[in-house]
C-alpha cells in the first residue's frame, strides 16, 4: 500500500517553483559575467543586458503559461510543438533537449559547482561526473526523495544569493569610475557584442520553462503552471539584476574578464580571502540544486519521446513512474560533453539551439488561437497579446543572427546535431515500418 501511495505522490505548486528558480539560478548567474566583459565594458550596459534578459524570459513564459494550459501534457517543447506542428519538429526539439539542452546546462553547472569549490585538488571534469552520478542516483529513488531534496537545496541557494545581494549593497565598492570606460552606453547598446552577450544571458535565465516539463506531476496543473512560470521567472529576473550589479559594484572588469568564479571573487574582496573561500564553497554547494533540477525534469523528455518512437522504448518511465534508464542516459551524455568540451562552446552551442526551440513554441500560440474552440478554453490567456510574442521572437531572432555570424563554428555544431537528429527519426521510422510488420 505504501509503495502505491509513493507511486501516485504529486508535487505542489511551491516545489514546482522550487524546480523553477534552481534552473533559472545556477551556472549563468554566477559564471557569464566574466564573458560579457570582454567586449562590453558599461557598466549600465550590463545591467541593461540582465534586464533584457528577463524580459525575454518573462514573455517566453507568459507564453509557455498559455500553451501548457492548452496542451496538458508532460515534454515541454518536444509534447508542444509535436502537437502544434508535425512530430518531426516535435521529435528535433526533443532531440535537442535529449543531447545538448539539459545535458549540457548539467555538465556546465556541474562544472562550475567544482571549480568554486576552494579546498579540491582532484581532477576537476571527473569530480564533476562524480557530483552529477549521486544526484542522478538519488532522483532514481522515488518522487517524494526527489521533491524533499530539490525544495531543501533550493532554500539553501536563494538564502545564499539574497545574503551576498544585501551584505554587498552596504558594503563600500571599488572606486568610482574604476569600471567606466569611453565607450557609449547607446554604441555598446547596439553592437554585435550585445546580441552575442545575450545568449550568455539568455541561457543563464533558461529553466524558465522548467515547470512545463513536468507538468503531469502537478497536483494541480492548470493553477500551478502559470503561478510557477510567471511567479519564478519575475523572481529571478529581480534576483539576476541585483546580483550582477553586486559583482560589478566590487570588481573591475579586468577582474573579472574570463573567470568562472566571478561570484566567489566577489565574495573575496567583499569579506577577505578566508571567508571569501568560504562563501565559494557555499556557492558550490548550492549548486547542487541547479543540477538537481536539471538532472529531475531532462530526463522526463527523453521518457516523453520514448512513449511516442518504439525504438527509444527502453527509456520509458519505469514501473516506480521513474524514467531511470532515462535518468543514466542523461548521466551518460553530460559526462561526455564535460570530458570533450570547453565551459565557453558548450554554452553558446547550447544556447542557440534552446533559443530556436523555445522560439518555435512562442510562436505556436498564434496557432492556439486561431483554433475554433479557442474562446471557450479557460485555461491561462498571455496578457497584452501578442506584444510578450513579437519582443520574443524579434529579439530572439537578433540574437541568432548575430551569434550564427560570430560563432560559425558553434553554429556549425548545432546545425549537424539537427541534421543527426533527422536521421534518427527517419531511422527509427524506417526500423518500425521495415523490420517490426
Amino acid at each position: 500500500m505504501s509503495q502505491n501511495k509513493s507511486n501516485q505522490y504529486k508535487i505542489t505548486t511551491l516545489t514546482g517553483l522550487a524546480i523553477v528558480l534552481a534552473n533559472m539560478i545556477g551556472t549563468g548567474a554566477f559564471t557569464s559575467l566574466g564573458f560579457q566583459v570582454k567586449s562590453l565594458h558599461q557598466t549600465s550596459t550590463i545591467l541593461t543586458l540582465w534586464m533584457l534578459g528577463g524580459v525575454i524570459a518573462l514573455s517566453g513564459a507568459f507564453s509557455y503559461a498559455e500553451v501548457g494550459s492548452s496542451i496538458k501534457k508532460s515534454g515541454g517543447e518536444y509534447a508542444f510543438l509535436s502537437q502544434l506542428y508535425n512530430p518531426l519538429i516535435g521529435y528535433l526539439s526533443g532531440w535537442i533537449s535529449l543531447t545538448v539542452g539539459f545535458t549540457a546546462p548539467i555538465a556546465l553547472s556541474a562544472m562550475a559547482l567544482i571549480s568554486y569549490f576552494p579546498y579540491l585538488s582532484v581532477n576537476p571534469r571527473w569530480a564533476a561526473i562524480v557530483v552529477i552520478g549521486i544526484i542522478t542516483f538519488i532522483h532514481t529513488r522515488n518522487l517524494k526523495t526527489s521533491a524533499i531534496f530539490q525544495n531543501s537545496s533550493t532554500v539553501i541557494k536563494m538564502l545564499l544569493i539574497l545574503f551576498l545581494i544585501v551584505i554587498g549593497a552596504f558594503l563600500p565598492g571599488i572606486t568610482s569610475g574604476t569600471n567606466a570606460t569611453e565607450a557609449s552606453y547607446l554604441t555598446e547598446l547596439i553592437s554585435p557584442a550585445f546580441a552575442i552577450a545575450l545568449i550568455y544571458v539568455v541561457y543563464s535565465y533558461s529553466g524558465w520553462n522548467a515547470a512545463a516539463y513536468i507538468t503531469n506531476e502537478f497536483e494541480n496543473p492548470s493553477k500551478s503552471l502559470p503561478i510557477v512560470l510567471i511567479g519564478g521567472t519575475i523572481i529571478v529576473t529581480i534576483l539576476y539584476t541585483l546580483l550582477q550589479y553586486i559583482f560589478l559594484k566590487h570588481l573591475t572588469l579586468g577582474e573579472m574578464e574570463g573567470q568562472l568564479n566571478v561570484a566567489a571573487l566577489a565574495a573575496q574582496k567583499m569579506f577577505g580571502k578566508t571567508v571569501g573561500n568560504l562563501f565559494g564553497l557555499a556557492l558550490s554547494i548550492s549548486l547542487i540544486s541547479s543540477v538537481s533540477a536539471m538532472v529531475w525534469v531532462g530526463a522526463r523528455i527523453t521518457a516523453s519521446m520514448a512513449n511516442d518512437h518504439s525504438f527509444l522504448s527502453l527509456f520509458k518511465m519505469q514501473s516506480n513512474h521513474l524514467p531511470v534508464r532515462a535518468l543514466w542516459l542523461q548521466f551518460g551524455i553530460s559526462s561526455l560533453l564535460i570530458l570533450t568540451g570547453t565551459f565557453e562552446q558548450i554554452l553558446v552551442y547550447c544556447g542557440i539551439l534552446i533559443s530556436l526551440s523555445s522560439m518555435l513554441v512562442v510562436i505556436g500560440i498564434y496557432k492556439i488561437r486561431k483554433q475554433p474552440d479557442h474562446k471557450e478554453d479557460t485555461g491561462f490567456k498571455s496578457p497584452w497579446y501578442p506584444f510578450f510574442q513579437i519582443i520574443f521572437v524579434l529579439l530572439t531572432l537578433w540574437m541568432i543572427i548575430f551569434t550564427l555570424y560570430d560563432k560559425p563554428w558553434e553554429s556549425l555544431a548545432g546545425m549537424i546535431n539537427l541534421l543527426i537528429g533527422m536521421a534518427t527519426f527517419y531511422w527509427g521510422h524506417f526500423k518500425l515500418k521495415y523490420f517490426q510488420k
